[in-house]
């Protein structure tokens, strides 16, 4: 620890954001207890003040999170009741009666450096494959309801099946809190009353609680949800709204007893002011409507909701209010904005976590010394708010590239003005079925695919460098690939076996 060294962290508010950051701190940090080089991490969180986590779906780099922290999976998914995640099926969003699935990993396999996107392109065009879905391994496997780990073999058509999982979110913040604790980390009870900040530059430099406690630190990491305690209760950093692209601004959800074997799959079924989900767990299966309140009431949205799950509710149903859209700044003066307090974007595809994860990691990449450089915190600006607004392209697309004018919601969300850079990315993919990946920009050249073709954009052309290879070997390449794949998930066991035999809950 040089003279300039952060000697305390203090993380303001628990659930999922705040202990992932807790834990990550404390494997990389360190924590004073550790040694005397290591900066003192606190926590304070307040059992009075409830948290959002419901049933939590993730995408496929939470597994890389929690085996950087050496967390063990299968007693991970035990002690959260989870389950395991190959994709998400969307249900009735181009047109009602219609679906399609947003599967993990890849379809098929390039050949020669052309995407195979580009070859399935040219056969379908001709009536020589099946549909694309075909040539996804999760999605095949999403279908027949299996799952298994796999280690890479060259004799397979494809590599390891990448997967997710769905857990509780409470149990998983309870997970990780003991994780923490185990490393450190100091939990305090109380709610904050006051911020207090330093005269000289407006830096956050205590914490006053209830009872009159007073929390001194130096980097302050803002955990405490929509409201974000310190990032905008204290330094007024300003949000962007993002309603006029992204209307939906009220959930409920209920959680409901299983009626049969959880499926390896979320759901996402589009409703008439917005969507539904569906997450099934080993002990019940999470349901939620995400709407608009200009197009639909509280009460009928409920109504709506109560009226098509699919078992028998277990608790009363709970309302959320949010605004879609994130903080003008996720680091000012010595706070990091995590989680909700950062922004919020709603669950269609299941990116919550990943952001966290995501600021974590630029956190640790970017941990600043007691001088706080702006340089620092302007890079980390760049790159969260970058992340942000290719998440937010990605779930309009999924309600602008539609064909529904059952509703106004759906007319509305049909006919507005998009971003600029997701309409050249439409407009690149509907005329050769061409992809650029911006930066680091989460969602992949598959992902892309995927909703692009399942919404209905359907390339008018593709890549001319397809006609210069051998057209029946194309045909017989692809036919190679998706009896291979039918194949090898036939031999795999249903995800209920699996977990059954590997990670069931206690």
């Amino acid at each position: 620890m040089n003279e300039h060294s952060i000697r305390e962290v203090v993380i303001v508010g628990g659930g999922t954001a705040g202990w992932m950051a807790a834990a990550a701190l404390s494997k990389f940090l360190g924590s004073r207890q550790g040694g005397a080089g290591q900066p003192r991490i606190r926590l304070i969180e307040s059992e009075e003040i409830g948290t959002v986590g419901v049933g939590e779906a993730t995408i496929p780099t939470i597994a890389t999170f929690n085996q950087m922290l050496g967390i063990d999976e299968d007693d991970f998914v035990a002690k959260t009741q989870g389950t395991f995640k190959l994709g998400i099926e969307f249900v009735d969003w181009r047109r009602i009666g219609e679906r399609y699935f947003h599967p993990f990993g890849q379809f098929g396999h390039d050949i020669e450096g052309l995407s195979f996107h580009q070859f399935f392109l040219k056969l379908a065009k001709q009536g020589q494959c099946a549909d694309i879905w075909h040539y996804a391994p999760c999605a095949v496997a999403a279908a027949a309801g299996r799952f298994a780990r796999q280690s890479p073999d060259p004799r397979s058509p494809f590599g390891t099946l990448p997967y997710a999982f769905h857990f509780d979110a409470g149990l998983y913040a309870r997970y990780l809190r003991a994780y923490a604790e185990a490393r450190g980390v100091e939990r305090i009870e109380g709610r904050i009353v006051d911020v207090g900040l330093r005269s000289e530059d407006g830096f956050v430099e205590s914490l006053t609680l209830d009872g009159g406690r007073r929390v001194e630190g130096e980097l302050f990491v803002d955990c405490s949800g929509f409201r974000g305690l310190l990032i905008e209760g204290a330094l007024k950093t300003g949000y962007e709204d993002w309603r006029h692209w992204l209307p939906c601004d009220r959930a409920v959800a209920v959680p409901t007893a299983n009626i049969g074997d959880p499926a390896p799959f979320t759901r996402s079924t589009a409703r008439n002011a917005g969507w539904q989900w569906r997450i099934p767990l080993q002990h019940r299966t999470g349901n939620g409507y995400v709407y608009s309140s200009a197009h639909i009431s509280d009460e009928d949205a409920e109504a709506t909701l109560l009226s098509t799950v699919e078992g028998p509710p277990i608790a009363d149903p709970r309302r959320l209010a949010f605004v879609t859209g994130r903080r003008k700044r996720f680091w000012n003066r010595n706070v990091v904005a995590l989680g909700l307090s950062g922004g919020f974007l709603e669950p269609l595809e299941s990116t919550s976590i990943h952001l966290i994860q995501t600021g974590i990691a630029k956190l640790l990449a970017l941990f600043p010394d007691r001088r706080f450089l702006q340089v620092e915190a302007g890079e980390y600006d760049r790159l969260m708010g970058s992340a942000y607004d290719g998440v937010r392209d990605f779930i309009i697309l999924h309600y602008h590239a539609t064909t529904r004018d059952d509703s106004p919601f759906w007319n509305h969300v049909r006919t507005m003005t998009v971003p600029d850079s997701l309409r050249r990315k439409t407009e690149l993919f509907r005329a050769k079925g061409r992809f650029f990946r911006y930066d680091d920009e989460l969602f992949s050249l598959a992902s892309w695919v995927a909703v692009m073709l399942g919404q209905g954009i359907t390339p008018e052309g593709y890549d001319p460098i397809v006609d210069g290879l051998d057209e029946s070997k194309l045909v017989e390449a692809v036919e190679r690939m998706r009896l291979g794949i039918r194949q090898t998930i036939a031999q795999m066991p249903s995800q209920s076996d699996y977990i059954r035999a590997n990670c069931a809950a206690i």
